[in-house]
């Protein structure tokens, strides 16, 4: 593709930067968070107007092609892992699935005894205790979700945090305890990374996340776990298809 502004064309100015950009990031000439030319540096290398650029680089952020860090400039968007919320999965499996190695890292690990929301949540009695573990999921070691997961111990006595680091969670449960999933509910929505949930990941402060709240239920309708996951906004979409 023609690197230069055709003055000729019948093409806008901004969008024939829009289409070099995308061609580069698609050619690989620019790799995942690489960061692009200031706005000046593009005005000075393609005798264009600073709006001219402004306007393709807003584009091409708000088709994800880009990201900008305050203070710190415009980058090339991680490619994002598209996840199908309408049927069972599995981290592990789906970056099997696309070649990428996936680790679960476990941060902590404990049997407690659970506050109100979880039993209520759980289903369980007062009293009842659950294990309660947060994990980090990785691929080709990037950080990618942060998970803290309750169980019900009374349902799966003897899980231990070296079980967890070695074997998928749903594996475990299937093998070990003879469990057959019915059905889950997820609750989604966008969020902001706090923190201490930035630092686990690898991210900014304050840079997009999604929130996912999960319930697996078993083929008695018990529920059987429930998991509040914080995934990168920028790793991440998720995808639903509504049929009549």
């Amino acid at each position: 593709m023609n690197r230069i502004i055709d003055r000729n064309s019948p093409l806008s100015y901004y969008y024939q930067l829009k289409q070099i950009i995308i061609a580069m990031i698609e050619n690989r000439e620019l790799k995942e968070n690489d960061r692009l030319l200031t706005e000046k540096e593009f005005c000075e290398q393609y005798d264009i107007s600073r709006a001219t650029v402004r306007q393709a680089l807003q584009e091409l952020e708000n088709e994800d092609y880009i990201y900008k860090i305050q203070g710190k400039g415009t980058f090339v968007s991680p490619k994002k892992f598209q996840q199908d919320l309408l049927k069972f999965y599995s981290f592990t499996d789906e970056m099997k699935k696309i070649g990428k190695v996936p680790v679960s890292r476990v941060l902590n690990f404990k049997i407690i005894e659970p506050n109100s929301k979880i039993i209520e949540l759980l289903r369980i009695q007062p009293g009842q205790q659950v294990y309660e573990f947060t994990r980090l999921r990785l691929a080709d070691q990037e950080p990618m979700i942060l998970e803290t997961t309750y169980i019900p111990y009374d349902l799966f006595p003897g899980i231990s945090k070296s079980d967890l680091e070695i074997t998928p969670l749903y594996d475990l449960l299937i093998n070990k305890y003879n469990t057959i999933f019915c059905k889950a509910e997820e609750m989604f929505r966008s969020t902001l990374l706090k923190e201490e949930e930035a630092e686990i990941l690898g991210y900014i402060k304050g840079g997009p996340a999604m929130l996912l709240e999960r319930l697996t239920y078993n083929n008695n309708q018990q529920i059987i776990e429930y998991t509040k996951s914080i995934a990168r906004g920028d790793k991440f979409k998720y995808h639903v298809v509504l049929q009549k």
